[in-house]
């Protein structure tokens, strides 16, 4: 993506997501794939991994000082303007808007 504004919080957040897809959904399974969307629309970036589904649906964990892993989603929550899950068991989006003109969205 290059050294645009915004570039490490967006190869950040799809790294968050894609790892989630693997740990966290059918995805993680032998010959499981997800699949990574990128969408530009002026100051913003939509950003997307589509999985292949779980038993639960992916939501922030509490801080938990000792653990490595479990903070993915609430790092993404931070650096997103919005984020959000759509889909079911069998097949999940889970997506973040990136804004990369975030003082121009202060002043609206």
């Amino acid at each position: 993506m290059g050294n645009q504004p915004g570039t490490e919080d967006a190869e950040l957040i799809i790294s968050e997501l894609a790892t989630n897809a693997v740990r966290h959904s059918a995805s993680g399974r032998f010959g499981g794939r997800f699949t990574v969307s990128v969408h530009a629309d002026g100051d913003r970036l939509w950003l997307g991994v589509l999985d292949q589904g779980g038993p639960r649906s992916p939501h922030p964990l509490p801080p938990q000082p000792d653990e490595e892993g479990g903070r993915g989603l609430a790092l993404v929550a931070g650096l997103a303007a919005s984020w959000g899950v759509t889909g079911d068991d069998m097949g999940r989006i889970v997506w973040a808007v990136l804004d990369l003109a975030p003082e121009k969205a202060a002043v609206r």
